[in-house]
Order: C-alpha cells, then sequence, then structure tokens
C-alpha cells in the first residue's frame, strides 16, 4: 500500500499495483500449500507407522509354515480396521489368532489393539489354547470398561451402554510340530483346508458364541482338527470376504474363487492370496463394503525318518 504506484490513478500504473498483488498473493497461496502438504505427509507417515506397529506385517515364514496375509479396511486412506490377525512361534507350537471386530474402519482399532495385545503375551505364557482365549476374554472386558467410562464419566457397573452391544469374533489355531492343528472358535467362520484341487471346511463343528455378550464356558476343551500335512495349506478370513457384494447384491464365490486358486499346482500363499483378492477387489469394483482379513499357510516341513514303530514327526526346511 506504501507503494508510490498504488498513489497513481493512470492504467500503467494499475496494471503493475494488480501484478504486485497478484504474484505476492500468489506467494502465499503456495507457500501455504507447499505447508500443508509437508504436514499431511508427515500426519500419514505417523499414521502408517502407528498402523504397521498395530497390525504388523507377518514373516513370510514361521517354523516351517509360508504365510501371506493381507487386510483391507473399509475406511478410505486407512490400511487397517476392525479385522486382526498374527502367527507366533512359542514352544507349543505355532499359535494363530484371526479375529473381527463390531463395526468396521478405524472406529475399531481400539479394541483390535486389546486384543491382539494379549494374544501376544497369552500366546507364549499359557498351556492350553483355552487359557489363551480367556485371557483374551479379560483383555476384551477391560477395554469396554474403560472405554465406557471415559465416554460416560457417571457410568457404574450396570448402567445401560453401547459397549453391551459390543463382541468380537476370534478362531485361534494352534499348529504343532507334528502338525496336529487344535481350534478354538468364538463366531468365526470355519477356514478352508487347502490342498491340489481340493477345498474343503477344516472343521463343521458349531463355534461357540462371539467374545464380549455372553460369558465362555467353565470348559474349553481345544477342537482337534486333524493333521496339516506337509504341502497343506489353510486359508483364514473374516466374514468381509463372504459377504462382500457386487453392484447388483450378489455375494462373492470365494469357495470357488479357493478352487480356482489350486486347481492346477501346488499350494503357494502368496499365489492364493493374490488370486482371491484380485477376484474380491474384481468383484466390488475395488473396494468392499465391509473390512476383509486374508490369510494363509502352507505347511512346508519335511519328514523327519525315525525307526519302525515310532510316530513321524516333521522339521521345518
Amino acid at each position: 500500500m506504501a507503494c508510490p504506484l498504488a498513489q497513481e490513478n493512470g492504467l500503467g500504473a494499475r496494471v503493475v499495483t494488480s501484478a504486485v498483488f497478484f504474484a505476492v498473493g500468489a506467494g502465499l497461496i503456495l507457500h501455504v500449500r507447499r505447508v500443508l502438504l509437508r504436514e499431511l505427509r508427515q500426519i500419514r507417515k505417523v499414521a502408517g507407522a502407528a498402523q504397521s506397529v498395530l497390525l504388523r506385517p507377518l514373516p513370510p515364514r514361521i517354523d516351517g509354515l509360508d504365510i501371506a496375509a493381507a487386510q483391507l479396511s473399509a475406511d478410505q486412506g486407512a490400511s487397517i480396521g476392525g479385522d486382526l490377525y498374527e502367527a507366533i512361534a512359542t514352544e507349543h507350537g505355532v499359535r494363530v489368532v484371526m479375529g473381527d471386530v463390531r463395526g468396521h474402519g478405524l472406529g475399531a482399532i481400539g479394541t483390535v489393539a486389546a486384543v491382539l495385545g494379549s494374544f501376544r503375551e497369552a500366546a507364549h505364557d499359557e498351556d492350553e489354547l483355552g487359557d489363551v482365549l480367556r485371557r483374551l476374554e479379560r483383555a476384551l472386558a477391560r477395554h469396554l470398561c474403560e472405554r465406557d467410562r471415559a465416554g460416560h464419566p457417571s457410568s457404574g457397573p450396570g448402567s445401560d451402554s453401547d459397549t453391551a452391544e459390543e463382541f468380537v469374533t476370534v478362531l485361534l489355531l494352534e499348529i504343532r510340530g507334528d502338525g496336529e492343528v487344535h481350534a478354538l472358535n468364538c463366531g468365526h467362520p470355519w477356514p478352508y483346508l487347502l490342498t491340489r484341487g481340493r477345498v474343503q471346511p477344516l472343521v463343521r463343528a458349531e463355534p461357540l458364541p462371539p467374545l464380549g455378550p455372553f460369558p465362555l464356558p467353565a470348559r474349553l476343551p481345544a477342537e482337534s482338527c486333524g493333521r496339516l500335512r506337509p504341502g497343506e495349506g489353510l486359508f483364514l478370513h473374516t466374514d468381509g470376504a463372504e459377504d462382500a457384494r457386487d453392484t447388483r447384491g450378489r455375494f462373492f464365490p470365494l469357495l470357488p474363487a479357493l478352487t480356482a486358486a489350486v486347481r492346477d499346482g501346488p499350494v503357494v500363499p502368496q499365489a492364493v492370496l493374490r488370486s482371491v483378492l484380485t477376484g474380491l477387489l474384481s468383484h466390488t469394483g475395488g473396494r468392499p463394503a465391509d473390512d476383509v482379513a486374508l490369510l494363509v499357510l502352507h505347511n512346508d516341513r519335511r519328514p523327519l525318518a525315525l525307526k519302525p514303530g515310532r510316530v513321524s514327526q516333521y522339521v521345518p526346511r
């Protein structure tokens, strides 16, 4: 405003003054834009690091088992949501959890963190799979109670809260060194057993109710699921995979997609995962309406030759 040209009324002075103001304004806008983009990149970097710690990438191999896993969040811009999975090598065998929190997207991450944190400790500490499940139940109850108090300061033990409607479906697997598989299922879809050219449910037993609404029974014997032999695989999933719909409302044909993935060759976790994900994204037009988690395990252990009369064992390659 103190520029001498601004005091003149000639056309040339006005043009020059307008150009100066335009240049200054454009410079300020570009500077603000650069600052905002830099802050956005930093926020995304921090969020990505936090999400990768919560649902950390699984190693491609654990104790002789090849592994491939992936998750799709229903929330745009989020890499994780209300589905969870983990696989840990312990002295009891490889223990695996797959779960699905009520709801989806970023709103369910707190419950995911509580359940996963408990599993990562209990998988090593507890001898029995049933005791691992009880630890998850207690962790979920504590989390919901703390969340209820934080949202409702006056709430008491008998107060009405939306946490009473919260639940988590949970599948626990224990794959021992000899390939024996034991499971506990609280309202979750059972895995599929994969062999060359064949897909079948691992177990047809009725699962327990999901964690949250009902207490666990006094006795929790793990379900014996037979043996995962060398060359065979397991496909674990959340119900978002089976419930995914296309624009005409048709459900994703998960079983035919799995059968096609193992029809012409051996069970390769990455290939199975890629095939199912490609079909799922094509079916839903690129973004499913619910969170989806997929986990493929393949037994790559080789038999250990023993003397006649002794039980066959398997060792990692």
